[in-house]
C-alpha cells in the first residue's frame, strides 16, 4: 500500500475517527485486497480504481483507491477526504 506525499498530509489533516477508520481500510486491503464489498457505499470505479465511505453524515468521508500493479499486488490511496471535492 502507497500513499502519495501530498494525500499524506491530507491525511494527517482528517479527523482522528475519520484517521482510524482509514487505517482500518488499509489493512483491509492489504490483507483481504482491493475489493472491499463490506464498507458503506462500496463500489467499483472506472478502471482499477475503489471507493467507499469512511463517514457517513455531513460531511460524509470518503477515500479513494487505485491498484497500480497486480502482478506485484501494489495499491495506492489516491484521495481521502470530504465527498464533495472526490475524484469520481
Amino acid at each position: 500500500m502507497t500513499t502519495d506525499k501530498k494525500i499524506g498530509k491530507k491525511i494527517e489533516r482528517l479527523p482522528r475517527p475519520v484517521r482510524l477508520q482509514l487505517s482500518v481500510l488499509i489493512k483491509e486491503i492489504e490483507a483481504l485486497g482491493p475489493v472491499r464489498g463490506n464498507w458503506p457505499n462500496y463500489g467499483a470505479l472506472d478502471g482499477d480504481r475503489h471507493h467507499c465511505h469512511l463517514k457517513k453524515g455531513h460531511p460524509t468521508y470518503v477515500a479513494v483507491w487505485e491498484i497500480v500493479n497486480k502482478e506485484i499486488r501494489i495499491v495506492e490511496i489516491i484521495y481521502a477526504g470530504t465527498h464533495e471535492r472526490a475524484p469520481y
